[in-house]
């Protein structure tokens, strides 16, 4: 503890975001950090494996996209859960990605981009609320009936 801090002080859980897309990870990683979270980021799944390795601390929560070169966010999951296995999961993509079959198929959480600020954040704070690696059901955090509206 460090003695500076008080006793009671609240710690942010620590999120780690993982995006090939600089743009989509620079608003991704600005959203997290004004919602108040410490934020670690990278751009490739093997980025992400090295910062995790090299992070001394708990790292509460993977935010990843599902398609990138190299390695998929579902493999980099697998691998995180390996070394880290009470880090929950939560992906995120826009290319027509079956995010029911990731929830089914894994039971980690899934939010169609473009997505509300309000709804990302929303979905963060519910999954890291949750014992287990799985969303809660139901559609309210659905992305696809945001279209249109305000979103990042």
């Amino acid at each position: 503890m460090n003695p500076e801090q008080p006793a009671d002080a609240i710690i942010p859980e620590t999120i780690l975001i993982v995006d090939d897309n600089p743009e989509v990870l620079r608003t991704v990683v600005a959203i997290v950090e004004r919602a108040g979270f410490k934020v670690l980021s990278a751009r490739c799944g093997e980025d992400a494996i090295t910062l995790a390795r090299e992070t001394p601390g708990e790292i509460h929560l993977l935010l990843s996209d599902v398609d990138m070169p190299l390695m998929s966010g579902p493999e980099l999951g697998d691998l995180l859960k390996a070394t880290r296995p009470k880090i929950h999961v939560m992906f995120m993509s826009g290319g027509g990605v079956d995010g029911n079959l990731l929830v089914l198929n894994y039971g980690w959480a899934f939010i169609e981009k473009p997505f509300l600020v309000n709804k990302l954040v929303r979905m963060i704070t519910e999954v890291l609320r949750t014992p287990d690696r799985s969303q809660p059901g139901g559609r309210e955090f659905d992305s696809r009936a945001d279209k249109g509206k305000n979103s990042y």
